[in-house]
């Protein structure tokens, strides 16, 4: 596989987790999909994404930087998005916030068969704190 085909591959990925079209996911994740070192499955990944979806109702993945060279893809993700209510264990409770995601990726027969994932809390926790105390002190 060649880097535009497996960045192809990927975008389609994308486009698939926001459309919410779980019936598809199976397409671009591998059965045996691990996460940060814990083996999913297929079942779990998807569970994993639906409860990012409940959790944060405006979701919507943003690829900022993309890198490509087979078996994987290395991704940027941005984020600006409300979560309902805690998320990363801090009280967002509906405000609007942005953050990225760094994410590298393992494929195994044209599919995600592994996932290392890094979200930046701290400019999330900036944001919030900014919010709470607008005057600085």
């Amino acid at each position: 596989m060649t880097p535009p085909e497996l960045a192809g591959i990927y975008r389609a990925y994308i486009a698939c987790l926001n459309a919410r079209d779980w019936s598809n996911l199976g397409r671009f994740v591998h059965d045996d999909v691990r996460h940060n070192g814990s083996r999913l499955g297929l079942a779990g990944y998807r569970r994993m994404l639906e409860n990012d979806y409940a959790t944060i109702p405006d979701l919507h993945f943003n690829i900022e930087l993309l890198v490509s060279e087979p078996p994987r893809v290395a991704c940027r993700l941005r984020f600006n998005c409300s979560p309902a209510a805690r998320f990363l264990d801090l009280d967002v409770d509906g405000r609007k916030v942005s953050f990225a995601e760094n994410v590298f990726y393992g494929f195994s027969d044209q599919k995600i068969i592994e996932v290392h994932s890094v979200i930046d809390k701290p400019a999330i926790e900036t944001q919030l704190s900014a919010r709470t105390h607008p005057s600085g002190r």
